[in-house]
């Protein structure tokens, strides 16, 4: 089921006593919040947790629909799958989220702000993701002013299991994906794979051309116990694509045009633990490249193209003198680079970036967590940037309240490619910096049946990059401001039924003082959003369920003169399991063909049906 440790206004009202049976947990484990496992309760920060189980229920293809029901969030895509998406937490630009996979940064350093193109990140082998709202980049560094998408594959928990699923539905569309994972003795890890090819849609709304699309990821890990306490730890990502799109050279149209991507994340990680767990210690090396190759006409040379990547060195060690006490101090070196090739040009520009960093986490009484830590970066071009952060979570009833305060500053360097472009470069960039508020409170009611939560927030962001049409090149010329309220419902009044409801409203504007835009909404962030999902398990082996998502309106630009329209979308699902082992399954999604945009001129799927099977051994 889908958990959240932010939740909902609404709730408050709908929210009835009922029987105790099986109650929602609320217990859950994160890493996103300090980069070490920690419950939820000890958590002053908004955090939503997407599980297996609710990956797997919502039958979700792209990583960005399933994210686009949690509170905060706001996504836009370019067209048919596989074309640019990117993810908006909290009114904050797409640039300003920082995503992980497997604990790899993956922003893509050859990108013009760094930013993660969402649109190749399908749910795939996908098992778990953590969702943090709100700046924090004492523990994760640059680019974490809106928040922190957190991406994991399965993990292994003894034994041998496998999954299998194939399905095929609209515009010619295959999905297919299977994992393995087991332990034998000192060693556990486990192996995945997914396909996945469609016709897709015209990518310009206007256009008749499908953009078709293939994707091809894999991933694995490894773990090896070396000794009582010393462990090795290998994981790799893989991503390879290939989309048709429409040209974005002025208006969107139907036009020749292809993109290919091959994306590489690794991680090699020695972890060592001593004084019966009082000290541990995780030194890691990752490794995340990006190559992006670009064809006006596809069976022809590339004609222009980038190269992304980022080299990471991390040391981690946490001191937990007595167990209400922990401190977590660490020391990251990265050096991001990045190549051109195209119209007659190339370019190659690298940085290097070192940091240090130190949190500190203590319960001085039952019931109360406290967190506060302070991190120092180190650029080779802008200098220095240091960060703060503090949170802390009460809760005076064993975890049926808590009450959160978190406060987090945030910082993005500015892009390789902002800072050195020969045309629009400006080597003078500082670093956009945020401050970020919270408070929020989690109510457990019905003996566990029913979480419920309201989170009201505030962030106001300076010396954001933004392009200068004056000078034609990228300067600190923008101040944002974003509030708002995030509430969330957990709901099973029985155990068969499980309801998780969203809203969100977000007020994100610009505060530059220039008189065009000041003011002015930012583009593509609709300031209402409400998502509803119901599942219900019958007793005869089959499972329904339905979504509901309503979009308010929003802005293409940040002028506020080219409208997007709000939208309502619905889909349904089901399930039969024919054994224990083997189900079948199918959805209907964008139920009532409704006609929508999250981007100007760009095309959305109308109403598709799509049906599948699954095996579990």
């Amino acid at each position: 089921m889908l958990k959240y440790s932010s939740i909902s206004l609404l709730a408050l009202v709908a929210a009835t006593p009922v029987a105790a049976q099986d109650n929602i947990r609320s217990d859950d484990i994160v890493v996103i919040a300090s980069g070490i496992e920690q419950s939820k309760d000890e958590v002053g920060q908004a955090i939503t947790v997407i599980d297996a189980e609710t990956i797997e229920t919502r039958q979700t293809t792209d990583v960005v629909d399933l994210l686009a029901t949690t509170p905060g969030i706001r996504f836009n895509r370019t067209g048919s799958t596989g074309s640019v998406a990117g993810i908006s937490i909290r009114g904050a630009e797409t640039t300003q989220t920082l995503v992980l996979i497997d604990g790899v940064k993956v922003n893509d350093p050859s990108g013009i702000g760094d930013g993660y193109d969402f649109g190749h990140l399908l749910t795939g082998n996908i098992h778990r993701i953590e969702v943090l709202r709100g700046s924090n980049s004492v523990v994760h560094g640059s680019q974490a002013i809106g928040g922190v998408v957190n991406l994991m594959t399965a993990t292994t928990e003894g034994g041998f299991t496998g999954r299998a699923s194939a399905e095929y539905g609209y515009s010619d569309t295959v999905n297919a994906k299977a994992d393995v994972s087991g332990t034998t003795g000192p060693v556990s890890g486990g192996i995945g794979a997914a396909w996945f090819r469609t016709d897709g849609i015209s990518s310009a709304a206007v256009g008749t051309e499908r953009d078709g699309y293939e994707n091809v990821a894999g991933n694995a890990r490894l773990k090896v116990a070396l000794g009582d306490a010393l462990s090795l730890d290998l994981r790799g990502y893989y991503i390879s694509a290939d989309l048709d799109y429409d040209s974005f050279f002025g208006a969107p149209a139907d036009s020749a045009d292809v993109a290919k991507l091959d994306q590489y994340v690794g991680y090699a990680g020695l972890n060592l633990g001593l004084f019966d767990g009082r000290f541990t210690s995780r030194a890691a090396v990752t490794w995340m490249r990006n190559e992006r190759d670009y064809f006006f006409m596809r069976g022809t040379a590339p004609d222009y193209g980038y190269k992304g990547t980022n080299l990471r060195f991390e040391y981690q060690g946490v001191v937990a003198p007595v167990d209400t006490a922990k401190l977590v101090f660490g020391y990251e070196h990265e050096r991001p680079d990045y190549d051109f090739f195209g119209f007659g040009s190339t370019d190659s520009q690298e940085a290097k970036i070192d940091s240090v960093y130190a949190l500190g986490i203590v319960q001085p009484v039952a019931g109360l967590s406290l967190s506060g830590g302070v991190r120092h970066d180190d650029h080779s071009q802008f200098g220095g940037a240091t960060t703060l952060g503090a949170n802390a979570n009460y809760s005076p009833n064993n975890g049926a309240t808590n009450v959160r305060l978190s406060y987090g500053e945030g910082f993005k360097a500015p892009s390789l490619y902002q800072l050195y472009d020969s045309f629009s470069g400006n080597a003078a960039l500082r670093p956009e910096r945020s401050k970020s508020y919270d408070v929020g409170v989690d109510q457990s009611l019905a003996d566990g049946r029913a979480l419920v939560s309201l989170t009201a927030f505030l962030r106001n962001t300076t010396n954001q990059i933004n392009y200068d049409n004056a000078t034609f090149t990228y300067g600190n010329i923008d101040r944002t401001r974003a509030k708002g309220i995030e509430a969330t419902l957990a709901l099973r009044p029985v155990d068969a039924l499980n309801v998780t409801a969203s809203y969100s409203y977000i007020d994100a504007r610009d505060r530059s003082g220039r008189p065009a835009f000041d003011g002015k909404r930012l583009p593509r962030r609709a300031d209402h959003a409400v998502s509803l999902s119901a599942d219900y398990d019958w007793s005869f082996g089959l499972s329904t369920g339905a979504t509901v998502t309503l979009v308010g309106d929003s802005f293409d630009n940040a002028a506020n003169t080219v409208r997007l329209d709000g939208y309502a979308l619905a889909g349904v699902r089901a399930s039969f399991a024919i054994t224990e082992r083997i189900e079948v399954y199918g959805r209907v999604d964008n139920l009532f063909d409704a006609d929508y945009a999250t981007a100007f001129n760009y095309g959305t799927y109308g109403r598709a049906v799509y049906g599948g099977v699954r095996a579990r051994f």
